[in-house]
């Protein structure tokens, strides 16, 4: 299984202090990592082998069959193909994985959420994880590897987040235990860089790169049409 990874050694974000302007509570953001982690305890956690993957086969992308090169077997082919393209963003290949790609959801999600609307939220989330799929089927059309994890749709919002607030300051971990608050700008900027070096360098590894890379893409586009009216980009105020 090709998963998206985040690099919780390098960059581990803890908390900023970006308070909402337009939503009493990031209502979405939550949804997304409580329905994430009930999928992972309830149908991944402590499961190996075949059992592993067998859901990852179900729900995951996989390219082959997206580009009709393959076909599933009845039994596991419950839904659509094209909704693999979102259905992989909700499994994990392990409680690491999963704990990084909540982590940045946590962080950055909210603030995202408040400039779009619970409902243009979801979209966007959706919308990002469908194209961070699609830049991996892309990568590697004939491969029957399946895609899973919600890093292309977290690559999404930590785009967004960075035209949104780039001035911001956010506790991190960086580069070991010792917490620093440091500007999105400087540490988010350095991860997206990282993401589209490791296409470069690494793009046949275990981390499904491109996945990032589609998400990033998406999110910084889609942030252009789906925030509300008046909300700026590119937030001038630091906290």
């Amino acid at each position: 299984m090709v998963r998206g990874a985040w690099e919780l050694k390098v960059f581990v974000p803890l908390h900023d202090t970006n308070s909402l302007t337009r939503i009493k509570r990031p209502i979405v953001t939550w949804f997304i990592i409580l329905v994430t982690c009930v999928v992972y305890v309830l149908f991944q956690a402590g499961s190996t082998g075949a059992e592993a993957s067998f859901f990852a086969y179900r729900f995951g992308a996989i390219p082959s069959v997206l580009t009709d090169r393959a076909v599933l077997p009845p039994d596991i082919a419950y839904l659509p193909t094209e909704a693999s393209l979102v259905t992989y963003s909700l499994l994990h290949g392990g409680a690491m994985h999963l704990v990084g790609n909540m982590l940045f959801l946590w962080v950055f999600g909210d603030n995202v959420e408040d400039a779009m609307g619970h409902v243009r939220f979801f979209i966007f989330y959706c919308l990002c994880a469908a194209a961070g799929g699609y830049a991996y089927v892309l990568s590697a059309p004939a491969s029957d590897v399946p895609l899973i994890g919600a890093s292309g749709a977290i690559s999404g919002v930590v785009a967004a987040y960075l035209m949104l607030h780039p001035k911001v300051k956010l506790w991190f971990l960086v580069f070991g235990p010792i917490p620093l608050r440091l500007r999105a700008q400087w540490v988010l900027g350095a991860w997206i860089a990282l993401q589209f070096y490791n296409v470069l360098v690494d793009p046949a590894g275990q981390t499904a790169w491109m996945a990032h890379v589609g998400g990033l893409v998406a999110g910084a586009a889609l942030i252009l049409v789906f925030r509300l009216p008046g909300t700026p980009l590119f937030d001038r105020s630091p906290s």
